[in-house]
Protein backbone atom coordinates (compact mmCIF):
# COMPACT_ATOMS: atom_id res chain seq x y z
CA UNK A 1 0.00 0.00 0.00
CA UNK A 2 1.01 3.55 -1.22
CA UNK A 3 2.54 5.23 1.97
CA UNK A 4 0.23 8.72 2.21
CA UNK A 5 -0.04 11.77 4.73
CA UNK A 6 -3.73 11.62 5.26
CA UNK A 7 -5.63 14.65 7.62
CA UNK A 8 -7.59 12.74 10.20
CA UNK A 9 -11.08 14.76 11.32
CA UNK A 10 -10.85 14.18 15.06
CA UNK A 11 -13.58 14.99 16.50
CA UNK A 12 -13.01 13.49 20.08
CA UNK A 13 -15.24 10.63 19.33
CA UNK A 14 -14.70 6.73 18.84
CA UNK A 15 -15.53 6.69 15.44
CA UNK A 16 -12.79 9.26 14.51
CA UNK A 17 -10.28 8.06 17.10
CA UNK A 18 -11.16 4.26 15.63
CA UNK A 19 -10.33 6.25 11.82
CA UNK A 20 -6.61 7.36 13.19
CA UNK A 21 -5.53 4.36 14.68
CA UNK A 22 -6.40 2.31 11.62
CA UNK A 23 -4.60 4.87 9.29
CA UNK A 24 -1.73 4.57 11.32
CA UNK A 25 -1.27 1.34 11.91
CA UNK A 26 -1.24 0.89 8.42
CA UNK A 27 1.92 2.57 7.95
CA UNK A 28 0.45 6.11 6.71
CA UNK A 29 1.63 9.63 7.88
CA UNK A 30 -1.45 10.55 10.25
CA UNK A 31 -2.35 14.20 11.34
CA UNK A 32 -4.89 14.43 13.32
CA UNK A 33 -7.28 18.04 12.91
CA UNK A 34 -9.53 19.21 15.55
CA UNK A 35 -12.02 21.51 13.87
CA UNK A 36 -13.11 24.35 15.56
CA UNK A 37 -16.46 25.61 14.62
CA UNK A 38 -18.89 28.32 15.66
CA UNK A 39 -20.85 28.01 18.66
CA UNK A 40 -23.67 30.60 20.14
CA UNK A 41 -22.74 31.82 23.37
CA UNK A 42 -25.55 30.95 25.08
CA UNK A 43 -25.17 26.64 24.80
CA UNK A 44 -22.96 25.59 27.12
CA UNK A 45 -19.27 25.29 26.12
CA UNK A 46 -18.73 21.92 24.99
CA UNK A 47 -15.66 21.94 22.19
CA UNK A 48 -13.10 22.29 24.86
CA UNK A 49 -13.89 19.13 26.37
CA UNK A 50 -14.09 17.52 22.84
CA UNK A 51 -10.46 19.03 22.14
CA UNK A 52 -9.03 17.88 24.99
CA UNK A 53 -10.37 14.25 23.96
CA UNK A 54 -8.79 14.68 19.96
CA UNK A 55 -5.69 15.44 21.59
CA UNK A 56 -5.72 12.38 23.77
CA UNK A 57 -5.97 10.42 21.02
CA UNK A 58 -3.36 12.14 19.36
CA UNK A 59 -0.91 11.95 22.06
CA UNK A 60 -2.23 7.69 22.38
CA UNK A 61 -1.58 7.46 19.07
CA UNK A 62 1.73 9.46 19.00
CA UNK A 63 0.40 11.72 16.02
CA UNK A 64 0.90 15.19 15.18
CA UNK A 65 -2.26 17.70 16.40
CA UNK A 66 -3.65 20.47 14.89
CA UNK A 67 -6.61 22.74 15.62
CA UNK A 68 -8.16 24.18 12.75
CA UNK A 69 -10.63 27.72 13.07
CA UNK A 70 -13.33 27.37 10.66
CA UNK A 71 -15.76 29.04 12.97
CA UNK A 72 -16.43 31.50 10.20
CA UNK A 73 -17.27 28.68 7.35
CA UNK A 74 -19.51 26.93 10.01
CA UNK A 75 -21.59 30.38 11.21
CA UNK A 76 -22.13 31.57 7.61
CA UNK A 77 -22.65 28.32 5.43
CA UNK A 78 -24.25 26.06 8.32
CA UNK A 79 -25.87 28.23 11.06
CA UNK A 80 -26.88 30.87 9.17
CA UNK A 81 -28.53 29.12 6.02
CA UNK A 82 -30.30 26.91 8.60
CA UNK A 83 -32.08 29.83 10.30
CA UNK A 84 -33.10 31.23 7.10
CA UNK A 85 -34.48 28.47 5.76
CA UNK A 86 -36.72 27.79 8.76
CA UNK A 87 -37.68 31.60 8.31
CA UNK A 88 -38.64 30.83 4.68
CA UNK A 89 -40.56 27.79 6.24
CA UNK A 90 -38.72 25.41 4.93
CA UNK A 91 -36.73 22.11 6.54
CA UNK A 92 -33.16 22.26 6.05
CA UNK A 93 -30.88 19.62 6.94
CA UNK A 94 -27.46 21.04 8.91
CA UNK A 95 -25.88 17.60 8.82
CA UNK A 96 -25.44 17.92 4.88
CA UNK A 97 -24.48 21.59 4.94
CA UNK A 98 -22.05 21.02 7.51
CA UNK A 99 -20.16 18.18 5.32
CA UNK A 100 -20.59 20.57 2.00
CA UNK A 101 -18.88 23.52 3.83
CA UNK A 102 -16.96 22.74 6.56
CA UNK A 103 -15.60 19.12 6.72
CA UNK A 104 -15.12 18.79 2.81
CA UNK A 105 -15.22 22.05 2.06
CA UNK A 106 -13.14 24.14 4.64
CA UNK A 107 -11.04 21.24 6.09
CA UNK A 108 -10.30 19.56 2.64
CA UNK A 109 -9.19 22.32 0.88
CA UNK A 110 -7.16 23.66 3.90
CA UNK A 111 -5.56 19.97 4.29
CA UNK A 112 -4.41 19.78 0.34
CA UNK A 113 -2.98 23.21 0.34
CA UNK A 114 -0.68 22.19 3.96
CA UNK A 115 0.88 18.55 2.51
CA UNK A 116 -2.24 16.33 2.77
CA UNK A 117 -2.62 13.61 0.18
CA UNK A 118 -5.60 13.03 1.42
CA UNK A 119 -8.41 13.22 4.07
CA UNK A 120 -10.13 10.85 6.45
CA UNK A 121 -12.78 11.19 8.67
CA UNK A 122 -14.96 8.44 10.45
CA UNK A 123 -18.01 8.52 8.63
CA UNK A 124 -20.21 5.24 8.14
CA UNK A 125 -19.65 5.36 4.04
CA UNK A 126 -17.16 3.74 1.43
CA UNK A 127 -15.69 5.54 -1.27
CA UNK A 128 -14.88 2.80 -4.21
CA UNK A 129 -13.08 3.53 -7.21
CA UNK A 130 -14.41 2.06 -9.93
CA UNK A 131 -11.94 0.79 -12.59
CA UNK A 132 -14.25 0.39 -15.71
CA UNK A 133 -15.68 3.75 -15.53
CA UNK A 134 -12.49 5.43 -14.00
CA UNK A 135 -14.93 7.36 -11.42
CA UNK A 136 -14.72 7.10 -7.48
CA UNK A 137 -18.43 5.86 -6.13
CA UNK A 138 -19.86 6.45 -3.05
CA UNK A 139 -21.42 3.55 -0.97
CA UNK A 140 -23.91 3.12 2.10
CA UNK A 141 -21.89 1.92 5.19
CA UNK A 142 -22.50 -2.18 5.36
CA UNK A 143 -23.89 -1.16 8.70
CA UNK A 144 -27.37 -0.17 7.56
CA UNK A 145 -28.29 1.55 11.31
CA UNK A 146 -25.37 3.41 10.80
CA UNK A 147 -24.68 4.52 7.04
CA UNK A 148 -24.18 8.24 6.95
CA UNK A 149 -24.14 8.58 3.15
CA UNK A 150 -27.43 10.18 3.18
CA UNK A 151 -25.43 13.35 4.53
CA UNK A 152 -22.41 13.09 1.68
CA UNK A 153 -24.25 13.54 -1.62
CA UNK A 154 -23.13 17.26 -1.89
CA UNK A 155 -19.33 15.33 -2.61
CA UNK A 156 -17.69 15.17 -6.01
CA UNK A 157 -15.19 13.27 -7.71
CA UNK A 158 -12.59 15.81 -6.83
CA UNK A 159 -13.35 15.75 -3.57
CA UNK A 160 -13.50 11.85 -3.37
CA UNK A 161 -9.98 11.44 -5.29
CA UNK A 162 -8.77 12.77 -1.83
CA UNK A 163 -11.54 11.04 0.88
CA UNK A 164 -11.21 7.75 3.13
CA UNK A 165 -13.59 6.42 4.84
CA UNK A 166 -12.12 3.62 6.98
CA UNK A 167 -14.22 2.42 9.07
CA UNK A 168 -17.07 2.39 6.19
CA UNK A 169 -17.11 -1.15 5.96
CA UNK A 170 -17.38 -1.97 9.54
CA UNK A 171 -20.05 -2.42 11.84
CA UNK A 172 -20.40 -0.29 14.92
CA UNK A 173 -20.30 -2.80 17.41
CA UNK A 174 -16.63 -3.93 15.70
CA UNK A 175 -15.05 -0.29 15.50
CA UNK A 176 -16.02 -0.24 20.09
CA UNK A 177 -14.08 -3.68 19.38
CA UNK A 178 -11.26 -1.92 17.87
CA UNK A 179 -11.29 0.65 19.94
CA UNK A 180 -10.46 -1.63 22.80
CA UNK A 181 -7.50 -2.67 20.79
CA UNK A 182 -5.95 -0.22 20.24
CA UNK A 183 -6.42 1.59 24.09
CA UNK A 184 -8.14 4.32 23.06
CA UNK A 185 -9.02 6.71 25.49
CA UNK A 186 -12.43 7.28 23.88
CA UNK A 187 -13.46 3.66 24.02
CA UNK A 188 -16.41 3.93 25.95
CA UNK A 189 -17.51 7.47 25.54
CA UNK A 190 -21.03 7.82 24.17
CA UNK A 191 -22.16 8.98 20.66
CA UNK A 192 -22.48 12.25 19.50
CA UNK A 193 -26.32 13.66 20.08
CA UNK A 194 -27.91 16.84 18.46
CA UNK A 195 -27.09 19.23 15.96
CA UNK A 196 -23.98 18.35 13.91
CA UNK A 197 -20.84 20.28 15.72
CA UNK A 198 -22.90 22.33 18.49
CA UNK A 199 -24.05 19.38 20.36
CA UNK A 200 -26.76 18.55 23.09
CA UNK A 201 -29.76 20.73 21.72
CA UNK A 202 -32.62 20.39 20.44
CA UNK A 203 -33.47 22.50 16.71
CA UNK A 204 -36.68 23.74 18.26
CA UNK A 205 -34.08 25.17 21.38
CA UNK A 206 -31.78 25.93 19.10
CA UNK A 207 -34.12 28.57 16.49
CA UNK A 208 -36.08 30.08 19.23
CA UNK A 209 -33.07 32.19 20.42
CA UNK A 210 -33.30 33.68 16.52
CA UNK A 211 -36.99 33.32 15.33
CA UNK A 212 -39.74 34.94 17.85
CA UNK A 213 -41.96 32.51 18.81
CA UNK A 214 -46.17 32.97 18.28
CA UNK A 215 -48.70 31.35 19.28
CA UNK A 216 -51.04 29.48 16.76
CA UNK A 217 -53.78 26.71 16.53
CA UNK A 218 -53.30 23.04 15.66
CA UNK A 219 -56.11 22.05 13.33
CA UNK A 220 -57.57 18.64 12.88
CA UNK A 221 -57.61 17.42 9.37
CA UNK A 222 -61.07 17.11 7.79
CA UNK A 223 -62.41 13.96 7.74
CA UNK A 224 -59.78 12.70 9.32
CA UNK A 225 -57.99 11.20 5.99
CA UNK A 226 -54.12 11.48 4.46
CA UNK A 227 -54.33 14.01 1.49
CA UNK A 228 -52.09 15.85 -0.01
CA UNK A 229 -51.05 19.95 -0.75
CA UNK A 230 -53.45 20.37 -3.16
CA UNK A 231 -56.47 19.08 -0.98
CA UNK A 232 -54.19 21.35 2.31
CA UNK A 233 -55.62 24.14 -0.08
CA UNK A 234 -58.79 22.93 -0.64
CA UNK A 235 -59.72 22.30 2.75
CA UNK A 236 -59.16 26.17 3.40
CA UNK A 237 -62.81 26.32 2.64
CA UNK A 238 -63.90 24.08 5.59
CA UNK A 239 -63.51 25.19 8.71
CA UNK A 240 -61.30 23.10 10.62
CA UNK A 241 -61.34 22.05 14.40
CA UNK A 242 -59.33 23.52 16.41
CA UNK A 243 -58.01 21.26 19.00
CA UNK A 244 -54.33 22.60 20.42
CA UNK A 245 -52.06 25.14 20.11
CA UNK A 246 -48.14 25.64 19.15
CA UNK A 247 -45.67 28.30 19.50
CA UNK A 248 -45.06 29.39 15.85
CA UNK A 249 -45.84 27.23 12.39
CA UNK A 250 -41.68 27.40 11.39
CA UNK A 251 -40.89 25.57 13.80
CA UNK A 252 -42.24 22.40 12.42
CA UNK A 253 -42.06 20.07 9.81
CA UNK A 254 -44.22 17.62 7.99
CA UNK A 255 -44.31 14.43 9.46
CA UNK A 256 -43.45 15.59 13.33
CA UNK A 257 -45.99 13.91 16.23
CA UNK A 258 -44.01 16.05 18.83
CA UNK A 259 -43.72 19.78 19.90
CA UNK A 260 -47.32 20.71 20.02
CA UNK A 261 -50.44 20.58 22.84
CA UNK A 262 -53.45 18.92 21.84
CA UNK A 263 -56.18 20.27 24.42
CA UNK A 264 -58.87 18.19 22.79
CA UNK A 265 -58.44 14.72 23.00
CA UNK A 266 -60.75 12.11 22.14
CA UNK A 267 -61.06 7.98 23.67
CA UNK A 268 -58.53 7.48 20.45
CA UNK A 269 -55.22 8.14 21.96
CA UNK A 270 -53.26 7.63 19.14
CA UNK A 271 -50.22 10.04 17.74
CA UNK A 272 -51.22 12.95 16.14
CA UNK A 273 -49.02 13.98 12.70
CA UNK A 274 -48.33 17.41 11.45
CA UNK A 275 -49.74 16.92 7.53
CA UNK A 276 -49.78 20.45 6.59
CA UNK A 277 -48.56 23.84 7.68
CA UNK A 278 -49.63 27.54 6.74
CA UNK A 279 -46.98 30.10 7.44
CA UNK A 280 -48.95 33.41 6.94
CA UNK A 281 -52.00 32.06 9.10
CA UNK A 282 -49.48 30.26 11.55
CA UNK A 283 -51.98 26.82 11.62
CA UNK A 284 -50.38 23.69 11.68
CA UNK A 285 -52.70 20.89 10.54
CA UNK A 286 -52.63 17.23 12.37
CA UNK A 287 -54.16 14.14 11.45
CA UNK A 288 -53.58 10.48 13.47
CA UNK A 289 -53.96 8.70 9.66
CA UNK A 290 -50.81 9.86 8.12
CA UNK A 291 -50.01 6.65 6.79
CA UNK A 292 -52.31 5.25 4.02
CA UNK A 293 -52.47 2.23 1.44
CA UNK A 294 -53.04 4.74 -1.60
CA UNK A 295 -50.64 3.72 -4.17
CA UNK A 296 -50.80 7.37 -6.44
CA UNK A 297 -47.61 9.03 -7.47
CA UNK A 298 -46.01 11.98 -6.17
CA UNK A 299 -44.34 14.13 -8.41
CA UNK A 300 -41.22 16.40 -6.72
CA UNK A 301 -39.22 19.02 -8.06
CA UNK A 302 -35.55 19.39 -6.76
CA UNK A 303 -33.24 21.85 -6.81
CA UNK A 304 -28.97 22.23 -6.12
CA UNK A 305 -29.05 19.11 -7.79
CA UNK A 306 -25.60 17.15 -7.61
CA UNK A 307 -24.45 14.15 -9.22
CA UNK A 308 -21.54 12.35 -7.88
CA UNK A 309 -20.28 9.68 -10.35
CA UNK A 310 -22.26 10.18 -13.96
CA UNK A 311 -25.91 11.05 -14.25
CA UNK A 312 -28.72 8.60 -13.90
CA UNK A 313 -31.19 7.14 -16.96
CA UNK A 314 -34.75 8.82 -17.04
CA UNK A 315 -37.40 6.48 -16.67
CA UNK A 316 -35.53 4.04 -14.96
CA UNK A 317 -36.39 2.78 -11.25
CA UNK A 318 -33.95 4.20 -8.63
CA UNK A 319 -34.60 4.34 -5.03
CA UNK A 320 -34.55 8.31 -2.81
CA UNK A 321 -34.39 8.69 1.30
CA UNK A 322 -36.46 11.64 2.08
CA UNK A 323 -34.31 12.08 5.66
CA UNK A 324 -32.07 9.84 7.80
CA UNK A 325 -32.36 6.57 8.30
CA UNK A 326 -36.47 7.21 6.39
CA UNK A 327 -37.66 4.38 4.02
CA UNK A 328 -36.07 4.02 1.21
CA UNK A 329 -39.16 4.77 -1.77
CA UNK A 330 -38.86 3.98 -5.56
CA UNK A 331 -38.78 6.81 -7.46
CA UNK A 332 -38.22 7.41 -11.69
CA UNK A 333 -36.82 10.77 -12.84
CA UNK A 334 -38.97 12.23 -15.24
CA UNK A 335 -37.32 15.29 -16.62
CA UNK A 336 -35.43 18.76 -15.82
CA UNK A 337 -37.62 21.96 -16.20
CA UNK A 338 -35.28 25.02 -16.58
CA UNK A 339 -32.27 23.83 -13.63
CA UNK A 340 -34.43 22.21 -11.78
CA UNK A 341 -34.69 18.35 -11.58
CA UNK A 342 -38.41 16.44 -11.35
CA UNK A 343 -38.64 12.74 -10.39
CA UNK A 344 -42.12 10.93 -9.39
CA UNK A 345 -42.11 8.64 -6.24
CA UNK A 346 -44.16 5.38 -6.80
CA UNK A 347 -46.29 5.93 -3.91
CA UNK A 348 -46.89 9.57 -2.26
CA UNK A 349 -45.83 10.53 1.16
CA UNK A 350 -47.36 13.63 2.81
CA UNK A 351 -44.50 14.36 5.24
CA UNK A 352 -42.10 15.80 2.14
CA UNK A 353 -41.26 19.07 3.01
CA UNK A 354 -39.89 21.78 1.01
CA UNK A 355 -35.54 21.94 1.91
CA UNK A 356 -35.47 18.40 3.10
CA UNK A 357 -32.34 16.73 1.01
CA UNK A 358 -33.39 14.02 -1.28
CA UNK A 359 -30.93 11.43 -1.86
CA UNK A 360 -30.51 9.43 -4.67
CA UNK A 361 -29.49 5.42 -4.81
CA UNK A 362 -28.66 2.77 -6.94
CA UNK A 363 -28.34 -0.33 -5.27
CA UNK A 364 -26.00 0.59 -2.23
CA UNK A 365 -24.23 3.17 -4.91
CA UNK A 366 -25.53 6.99 -3.90
CA UNK A 367 -26.21 8.66 -6.97
CA UNK A 368 -26.39 12.63 -5.64
CA UNK A 369 -29.49 14.18 -4.19
CA UNK A 370 -30.54 17.65 -4.21
CA UNK A 371 -33.04 19.91 -2.09
CA UNK A 372 -36.68 19.53 -2.33
CA UNK A 373 -38.18 22.74 -3.84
Amino acid sequence: MEKKTIFVGVSGGVDSSVTAAILKEQGHDVIGVFIRTWQPDWIECTWRDERRDAMRVCAHLDVPFIELDLEREYKQGVADYMIAEYKKGRTPNPDVMCNREVKFGGFLSWALVHGADAVATGHYARNIFNEKTKMYELHRGNDDAKDQSYFLWTLSQKQLAHVIFPIGHLPKPEVRKLAEKYGLPTATKKDSQGICFIGQVSMKDFLAHYIDEKRGDVLLAPGEKRFDLKDLKRSNLIRQEVIGHHNGALFFTLGERHGFTITKKGIDDTPYYIIGKDIEKNTITVSQNIYSDKKEAQELILEDVSWISGIPTIGKTYTGQIRYHGDKKDFKISGLKGTKLILVLAQSDSTVTPGQSFVMYDGTKCLGGGIIA
